[in-house]
């Protein structure tokens, strides 16, 4: 289900729920919180980072994600289902200049685990995915002075989600998975 939606937004939140559990006959399989967002782009240090833009940061690849898990576990405890989170390795280094991105990656990955712990007596899984570097707008704005070719395409990185997204998956939650790497050694961690 397509949606087009600010995930910063609260009520846009509400919204996608109500619209995929309406289009989907009140069935939630999949949630894939993939919405994110830099930032200011020069990245500053976060002496200068401005307060508006790293709360918007965080409401965007933080709390969007934790709101959207809220609204939409209701209809997946029910039938179980999967939870995939996209990281980055900005959320387990503290790069200079990544400042609210990093953080908020953090802050995802430190959620994912809680919500992966607190859902294992339920048939519904949380994982997260780093698909490493992406050739992608976002990307090619927070490191202009990096040659984007050298990075992999989004479609060169899908088979974790769908794996993850699948029955194949069934009873493996809270692990967090490198999407260009030999993720499936991941199975057995």
């Amino acid at each position: 289900v397509a949606i087009e939606a600010d995930v910063s937004k609260p009520r846009d939140i509400e919204r996608i729920v109500a619209t995929a559990l309406a289009q989907l006959k009140g069935h939630l399989d999949v949630l894939v919180n993939n919405a994110s967002t830099i930032g200011p782009s020069p990245m500053p240090n976060l002496l200068d980072y401005p307060v508006e833009d790293f709360r918007g940061v965080l409401d965007t690849n933080l709390i969007g994600p934790f709101l959207l898990i809220k609204n939409a576990l209701p209809a997946m405890i029910e039938r179980g289902g999967s939870i995939i989170n996209v990281t980055s390795d900005a959320g387990q280094v503290g790069y200079p200049g990544w400042g609210a991105y990093g953080i908020s990656k953090f802050g995802l990955e430190g959620m994912s685990q809680t919500w992966a712990s607190e859902l294992e007596d339920t048939n519904v899984r949380v994982n997260w995915v780093d698909p490493g570097s992406m050739n992608t707008a976002m990307h090619r704005a927070a490191e202009p002075q990096e040659d984007p070719t050298e990075w992999a395409n989004p479609a060169d990185v899908t088979d974790v989600f769908v794996f993850l997204a699948s029955d194949e998956s069934k009873g493996i939650t809270g692990k967090r998975f490198q999407a260009q790497e030999q993720w499936k050694a991941t199975l057995s961690k």
